[in-house]
């Protein structure tokens, strides 16, 4: 029974997953190729950022973001990046959350959902390692979720792991509802940025 119910839950989650996705992309296009010009014109280089990141069952899989930072920045988790390597547009829309938009693409392909643990880096070992013991990643990575709401990041990656393993244990459509309206009224943090 318990099966069929985490299957169950899950298939709704997806599904929800899509159909908001859908809308939610629909409405966003305007505001992505707005701010897509916006990075062109602040800095040279292309207006979306991609990076790989660990998926489901540690699947590797290719983020997509709206660039907030000069393209030279190393490939490293945004709390080891020093704060200048972040433009000017990209401050502000890293505080409105914009830069993430993009990332609905990779709800709609299956290889995140809109609510789960943050992707995180191939290169962070100590992190996938801590996810991996609590089985973290026998779910979809997140845009939101409940770390980010209670500003937990990728600095501290076994207290992220625990907080991720609470959703991985028990995925619901309450807690899936609650994150996204919180998410949606501007609560919660992204990663920090290291000061410096």
């Amino acid at each position: 029974m318990s099966r069929y119910m985490n299957s169950h839950t899950s298939l709704m989650i997806r599904a929800a997953d899509i159909v908001i996705s859908v809308g939610a992309g629909l409405v966003a296009l305007p505001f992505v190729v707005l701010a897509g010009l916006l990075v062109r014109l602040e800095s040279p280089g292309p207006a979306l950022f991609r990076q790989p990141r660990v998926g489901l069952n540690e699947r590797p899989f290719v983020c997509l973001k709206l660039r907030t930072m000069s393209v030279d920045t190393p490939s490293l988790g945004t709390h080891e990046v020093s704060a200048v390597a972040v433009t000017r547009i990209g401050r502000w829309l890293r505080r409105i959350k914009v830069d993430e938009l993009p990332q609905l693409w990779n709800v709609l392909a299956g290889e995140m959902s809109l609510v789960g643990p943050r992707p995180c880096l191939p290169t962070q070992i100590e992190l996938i390692e801590e996810r991996r013991q609590r089985g973290v990643f026998r779910v979809r990575p997140g845009v939101t979720g409940s770390a980010q709401l209670k500003g937990i990041d990728m600095s501290t990656p076994a207290a992220l792991a625990r907080e991720d393993a609470v959703w991985a244990a028990a995925p619901n459509l309450v807690d899936y509802v609650r994150w996204l309206w919180l998410t949606g009224l501007g609560r919660g943090t992204g990663d920090r940025i290291r000061v410096g």
